[in-house]
């Protein structure tokens, strides 16, 4: 169901409020470049800093401004069962074409726990849903075991996004899972090593600013030109590791600032980054610039 390149959006604010315009802009290039797929309100587009009525907001215009051109996840995770149940169904009925759901972070629910919560989510709605796991944030692994039981038990689980750095992991999911089931990386870094071991795509926040570049790493190795595949990612190595010296979405926010896209404005707790670090970032899109 999920394949190729998928983009964490960030949430563009001016002034404490959601910036439509560039919000709009930044989807119009996502799609020019190529993309297979956008995630709104995600937890790199700063879900938990946005009112219910932004959230609704922002999925709408996501879902707008594709218009079909590409597919539109909305990210309606939560800790809670029934508040990821209840923003689930809401993004159903605006038109999204599927769910991304990052596992119950602070709580550190059981498997059993964790399993309940996503099929409680899955039986409540039509839509396909990818699970993040990425139990460095959340502080909880939604076990391979797990995500066997609810792929067999919930037809619409039907894909991961993998954040735990594990190319093992990937290898066995692939292994375990139905042939159908799909397996995203969840780090930018990482992509190509989880597409040699099994995965199809990734949710990037690289491509917020080099969508082109991204979904051509992961088209390149798709068709078998892994040479080509192996030259991006040792082009793009440095981008990747330095768009998350300081918390996500803090960098890639100002470096689209400076390609004069958006503020770098984000919402507490998060702010603005130290000037080494920004020093550090500049240098490297430079870098990047130059060897083109």
């Amino acid at each position: 169901m999920f394949r190729g390149t998928f983009t964490a959006l960030v949430t563009p604010f001016r002034d404490g409020g959601v910036d439509v315009v560039a919000f709009e802009k930044l989807i119009e290039r996502q799609i020019v470049a190529g993309i297979n797929g956008i995630v709104a309100v995600g937890t790199t587009g700063e879900s938990p800093t946005l009112s219910p009525d932004e959230r609704e907001q922002v999925i709408r215009l996501a879902v707008e401004i594709a218009d079909g051109r590409c597919q539109v996840l909305a990210g309606t995770g939560s800790y809670s069962t029934r508040e990821a149940i209840g923003a689930t169904s809401a993004a159903e009925k605006f038109g999204v074409d599927g769910a991304l759901i990052v596992a119950p972070y602070y709580n550190k629910p059981s498997q059993e726990g964790l399993f309940r919560h996503f099929q409680a989510i899955a039986r409540a709605t039509a839509l396909p849903i990818m699970l993040y796991n990425i139990p460095g944030r959340c502080g909880v692994d939604i076990n391979t075991d797990t995500v066997e039981r609810l792929a067999y038990d919930c037809g619409n689980v039907v894909s991961i996004k993998e954040a735990s750095g594990s190319v093992d992991r990937v290898s066995e999911l692939r292994v375990r899972m139905p042939e159908a089931f799909t397996i995203l990386s969840g780090d930018d870094g990482l992509t190509l090593p989880f597409l040699a071991a099994g995965a199809v795509g990734v949710v990037s926040v690289a491509s917020n600013l080099l969508p082109a570049e991204v979904c051509e790493l992961v088209n390149a190795f798709r068709r078998g030109d892994v040479a080509a595949a192996q030259q991006l990612h040792r082009r793009l190595g440095a981008i990747f590791k330095d768009l998350f010296i300081e918390p996500n979405p803090v960098p890639v926010k100002r470096a689209l600032e400076w390609a004069g896209e958006m503020t770098s404005e984000v919402r507490l707790p998060l702010c603005e980054m130290t000037a080494a670090n920004e020093a550090r970032l500049r240098k490297t899109l430079d870098a990047l610039e130059a060897a083109v």
